[in-house]
């Protein structure tokens, strides 16, 4: 193999650990939007029925209660909107699904790249490149922690493969 070959493969796969660290972090982000969307439909449903609940009960110590239940209610369904966690949900998605489906490719085309003519190979690699650039202008800028819980986890070797493990022994 000649040293451009040698080089796109290299940048290959560093472009390929670039996608695995941002496609985990995403897919971390992801879950968390997804707990807070959930409590962001739950609560305002059991603060309705809290609330709702003051029809059954005469005490008027239950004032309080269900005047802030039923405020809750109200204000949860406008937090959520506030926060656009539903278009937070499909752009994190989106991203994620992008870039892993970018991790795959240049895993491929650094292993299979070599195969080809040196053209073809450097070819595929920079429509690649104008690939991840897209991925990369369209994705939401991800918290740190999340990376930090990404790191982890792919150090930790959740994405390790049985089949790389074989290949190195």
């Amino acid at each position: 193999m000649d040293q451009r070959s040698e080089e796109i493969v290299k940048e290959c796969k560093r472009q390929e650990e670039s996608c695995l660290y941002t496609s985990t972090a995403l897919f971390e982000w992801l879950k968390e939007v997804r707990h807070w969307r959930t409590a962001f439909i739950v609560l305002p449903i059991v603060a309705g029925s809290i609330a709702g609940a003051k029809i059954l009960m005469k005490d008027p110590g239950w004032e309080w209660v269900t005047a802030i239940a039923a405020l809750l209610a109200g204000l949860f369904p406008a937090i959520f909107k506030a926060l656009d966690l539903d278009v937070s949900m499909k752009s994190i998605s989106d991203s994620a699904s992008r870039f892993k489906i970018l991790q795959d490719r240049f895993r491929l085309t650094s292993s299979l790249g070599p195969t080809k003519p040196i053209q073809e190979m450097e070819d595929e690699f920079m429509a690649l490149m104008d690939r991840m650039d897209d991925a990369r202008s369209a994705s939401p800028a991800i918290p740190d922690r999340h990376f930090k819980k990404a790191q982890k986890k792919i150090t930790k070797g959740d994405y390790s493969f049985e089949a790389d493990a074989k290949e190195k022994q």
